[in-house]
C-alpha cells in the first residue's frame, strides 16, 4: 500500500493574549490509501486543529506533512496559499457537522458548486447522475435543501465533496446533527464509498461506535496521540 499522508511531529501552538496553547505536540502517523483513519478525543483535544492541519486549511507551528509524496509543511517551507488551494483542490474534499446548503438552490445545484468555483471540476450530467445515483439522491434533484431529511441533507454535502473525485475525504463530526438512524446511514455510506471507491477518509468524532468504522484510530488528548 502507498502512503498517502504522512505526518510528522506536527505541533500547533496558538498565542491569546500572552499565554501560548500549544493545541498539538509533534504528532506523528502514516495514512495509506484506502485507510480510514478515526480520530477521537474530547473536546479541545486537538482534533479539529489536526484536520484543518491534515486537510491543508491551517499551518502547523512546527513539523512535516507531505501529501501524496509531495511536502507541504516543513521547516523553511511556506507554500503561497495559491499553492494550498490547488492541493486542496486536487486531494480533498470536506464535510462537517453542519450541511453549508444553499437554501436557494436545488440538490443538484448544490453538488455543483464547487464547478463554479474549479473548472478542473467536470460536471457532465453521467457524473453527476452516477454520484447521485451512489448516495441515493437522485430522486431529490430538484428538490431545495428544506424539503430534505437531515440524513438527506449530509448526503448532498458529501455528494458535493466528492464531485471533483478526490482521493481522500475530511469528515469533521459529520452526523454531529443527526439521530441514531441517519447517523448509521452515514456510517454505512462512507464505509461503502471508501470499499467501492478506495476513498481514504479521515473522520473526526465523539461518537466511538462511529469510530469504529476505521481500521486506524487515534485518539488524542491535550494535542497528544494517546494510542
Amino acid at each position: 500500500m502507498t502512503n498517502i499522508i504522512k505526518a510528522k511531529n506536527l505541533s500547533k501552538i496558538y498565542t491569546r493574549g500572552s499565554e501560548k496553547v500549544k493545541a498539538l505536540s509533534s504528532v506523528s502517523f502514516n495514512v495509506e490509501q484506502g485507510d480510514i483513519l478515526s480520530i477521537t478525543g474530547p473536546s479541545g483535544s486537538g482534533k479539529t486543529t489536526l484536520i484543518n492541519i491534515l486537510g491543508c486549511l491551517d499551518n502547523p507551528t512546527s513539523g512535516n506533512l507531505i501529501i501524496d509524496k509531495k511536502e507541504i509543511f516543513k521547516e523553511n517551507l511556506n507554500l503561497s496559499e495559491t499553492e494550498l488551494t490547488k492541493i486542496r483542490r486536487k486531494h480533498f474534499g470536506y464535510i462537517f457537522q453542519k450541511f453549508f446548503l444553499i437554501p436557494t438552490l436545488s440538490v443538484r445545484e448544490n453538488i455543483l458548486l464547487p464547478s463554479i468555483f474549479n473548472k478542473e471540476i467536470l460536471s457532465d450530467d453521467k457524473s453527476i447522475r452516477e454520484i447521485m445515483e451512489i448516495l441515493g439522491l437522485e430522486k431529490r434533484a430538484n428538490h431545495l435543501p428544506s424539503q430534505l431529511s437531515g440524513g438527506e441533507m449530509q448526503r448532498v454535502a458529501i455528494a458535493r465533496a466528492l464531485i471533483g473525485k478526490p482521493p481522500i475525504l475530511i469528515a469533521d463530526e459529520p452526523t454531529g446533527n443527526l439521530d441514531s438512524k441517519r447517523n448509521d446511514e452515514i456510517k454505512e455510506l462512507l464505509v461503502n464509498l471508501n470499499h467501492e471507491k478506495n476513498l481514504t477518509v479521515i473522520l473526526v468524532t465523539h461518537n466511538e461506535k462511529f469510530a469504529e468504522i476505521g481500521n486506524k484510530h487515534i485518539e488524542l488528548l491535550d494535542g497528544k496521540i494517546q494510542r
